[in-house]
């Protein structure tokens, strides 16, 4: 049997358990914050690998093990691989209270409604997404991707940082919030244990049914009545609604909706969990996409300017790219949002001229291109109690994803 205990931010190991083992592998500080009996051989974590088939030494010959882990050992934590390497019913997990629940106590929010990310040992891209697109999010921090690196990357949001040190420990214990560019500009040491970003005007959250993300909304392609817009000039909810399928905005996501308008895209994949940004060269644009940002409680970040010179002033490259309007500059900007896009591509135009040039940009980015026209009719109210159909313009879209996405079984 392997008994996992976590430690660290909750009380101290039961002394009965460690009393039985006969190998205790853990940090070397949860190692040096325990004592155990005379013969017990001790492993220090550092590479899993040859921990683990010590381990598999002691399980074999019936051997009672015991790992020492930091707060909730089943929360992002060592619990996983054990279960894969020896099978759950090996293991006796005794969670301790987790580094995201003590950080939420010392703030005392509550934390139904948070988003946890984990951002050790991964690339921090994640996690700098899901902290531009939702309030409250908890960050477990790592190398390369702590304060200092999270704080450079949200320093243009308006979130504040709550990093939590060493906690559980009474001496060295420390909760601080701070703006992105103070975090940003700090070094932080090891000791981090876990990150906060929040919304200071949405911190406290809202009554829950279901932990974690807030519920997905209920519907999309929004009517276009649902944003305010000039002269029409929006998407049609029929070309949002296959947009926002070849685009496949999701939570960790970031996204770019050039040339926005109204901004009805980018609202709509921060609606479903993505971060967006949108860039338009009007200023009246610009307000109008940060009213419409706001009305259905979303963040998009409004980069006023004109692409593709304005795309070089986006740090972080996109996962899709929404691109609508048109001008003789589209190629110019579909190839610039091709080169940096990570999944797709995908350009709404309702000139037929215009068409053979984009998907030129776009196949010759390296991408597979598809494409559609979209005619569709709504019915309308006439005289007498009677309906018609009432043509909406046509409209072509075009979509391009990067061959890789494809092979790696992207939604398309």
């Amino acid at each position: 049997m392997i008994t996992v205990v976590g430690t660290g931010t909750g009380a101290p190991p039961p002394e009965d358990v460690l009393a039985d083992a006969e190998l205790v592998v853990g940090g070397r500080r949860h190692l040096e914050a325990v004592r155990l009996p005379d013969g017990v051989e001790r492993v220090v974590l550092g590479a899993l690998a040859p921990a683990l088939d010590t381990i598999e030494e002691y399980v074999a010959k019936e051997r009672p093990v015991v790992v020492l882990a930091s707060g909730d050992p089943g929360f992002f934590g060592i619990v996983r691989v054990l279960a894969e390497r020896f099978g759950s019913e090996r293991l006796d997990v005794r969670p301790g209270v987790s580094s995201v629940a003590t950080a939420f106590a010392r703030l005392g929010l509550t934390w139904d409604d948070a988003v946890v990310v984990s951002a050790h040992g991964r690339d921090p891209r994640t996690a700098v997404h899901v902290c531009r697109a939702h309030p409250k999010v908890a960050v477990l921090t790592g190398p390369g991707a702590g304060p200092a690196e999270l704080g450079a990357a949200l320093r243009h949001t308006g979130r504040v940082l709550v990093v939590a040190s060493a906690l559980g420990d009474p001496e060295h214990e420390r909760v601080e919030r701070v703006m992105p560019a103070e975090a940003a500009a700090r070094d932080w040491g090891t000791a981090v244990s876990v990150v906060l970003c929040l919304d200071p005007e949405r911190a406290l959250g809202a009554v829950r049914a279901v932990a974690g993300p807030a519920p997905g909304p209920a519907g999309w392609a929004l009517d276009e009545a649902e944003f305010a817009h000039r002269d029409s000039m929006i998407t049609k909810f029929e070309v949002r609604a296959l947009a926002l399928a070849r685009l496949g905005p999701r939570l960790g996501d970031l996204v770019w909706d050039v040339g926005a308008g109204s901004g009805s895209v980018a609202v709509e994949c921060a609606r479903l969990g993505a971060a967006a940004v949108a860039v338009e060269k009007a200023p009246d644009g610009v307000e109008r996409i940060r009213a419409n940002a706001a009305a259905h409680g979303v963040d998009v970040h409004v980069v006023h300017g004109s692409a593709p010179d304005a795309l070089s002033e986006l740090a972080d490259d996109p996962d899709a790219v929404f691109v609508g309007g048109g001008g003789h500059e589209l190629p110019a900007v579909i190839t610039a949002c091709a080169r940096r896009a990570r999944r797709t591509v995908v350009v709404a135009m309702a000139a037929l001229d215009r068409v053979p040039a984009a998907r030129e940009a776009l196949t010759g980015a390296g991408f597979s291109c598809d494409g559609v026209l979209l005619q569709s009719s709504r019915l309308a109210p006439l005289p007498g109690d009677v309906t018609r159909l009432a043509a909406t313009n046509p409209v072509f879209l075009l979509w391009g994803v990067r061959p890789q996405a494809c092979s790696e079984g992207v939604a398309q």
